[in-house]
């Protein structure tokens, strides 16, 4: 089993308005996911963040969204794909700003809601984000929703020469089609830490995932997301992480016994 790394979406504060518990992921995630001030979040808020991040040796992604504060970035918006290329760059080039500030980097770029879901359907919106991330520095990864098949997105970010990286998600629903089931519908965002821990060890260990039609789905990832803003999501993080730990410790102690085997 590859090393499985664990990323939440945090930043997502707003002035006087608090959203999540940075706080309390933090020490548990390997990936910061920072909103960018187009959903969520603002310079103090993201500043302190990345100073967070840093706190706990965290590596620190973009987050941008469509403009739609009031609808925390989860409306779609008729954007073009020059639109797109434009509004991630602006993003990703406020919250470099920061980080640089404090004597660090963005690493990675993890776009948000809608943007996030509608790249996944419309590839034209895919290559938008894409050309952005390229054109900013083509050595960030893009980190995208990990599919059934994954060949598509691959041959789609060859000529922007980017790396992707994979991600499922412990705490949502997905649809036959291996998609995330729409937030309107119940039962979208799991809220038992039961069920967010053992859709976690499915992906973590390759098995199927029982989707929201009965089916069964088998996601390849790099990454495994839990939400900030979802209070069963936080109680679940060190259970995750102590699960990601056990399964990387007894993947290794099974390659070591192999090893012995052959000498």
């Amino acid at each position: 089993m590859a090393k499985l790394l664990l990323n939440a979406d945090v930043g997502e504060s707003f002035g006087a308005w608090q959203l999540g518990q940075d706080e309390a992921l933090m020490p548990f995630i390997d990936l910061a996911n920072i909103a960018c001030g187009f959903h969520a979040s603002d310079p103090d808020t993201m500043r302190r963040t990345v100073q967070l991040a840093q706190l706990h040796g965290v590596k620190i992604g973009a987050h941008p969204a469509y403009p739609d504060l009031v609808g925390f970035g989860r409306r779609s918006l008729a954007c073009s794909p020059a639109e797109i290329e434009n509004m991630v760059l602006y993003q990703l080039g406020a919250l470099d700003a920061l980080c640089r500030a404090e004597g660090t980097r963005v690493h990675y770029v993890k776009p948000h809601g809608a943007l996030y879901n509608d790249m996944m359907r419309e590839p034209t919106k895919l290559a938008a984000v894409m050309q952005a991330v390229a054109r900013y520095d083509a050595s960030l990864p893009l980190m995208l929703m990990a599919k059934t098949d994954n060949q598509a997105a691959l041959d789609l970010a060859q000529p922007f020469g980017l790396q992707l990286w994979f991600e499922a998600f412990a705490d949502r629903a997905y649809d036959g089609q291996g998609l995330l089931v729409s937030r309107q519908l119940p039962g979208a965002v799991f809220s038992s830490p039961q069920q967010i821990i053992e859709q976690a060890r499915r992906i973590a260990l390759g098995e199927p995932l029982v989707a929201c039609d009965g089916s069964a789905l088998v996601l390849s990832a790099d990454t495994l997301c839990v939400h900030g803003d979802n209070l069963e999501s936080i109680g679940a993080v060190s259970a995750i992480r102590h699960l990601l730990e056990n399964l990387k410790l007894e993947n290794l102690k099974s390659e070591n016994l192999k090893l012995d085997s052959l000498t």
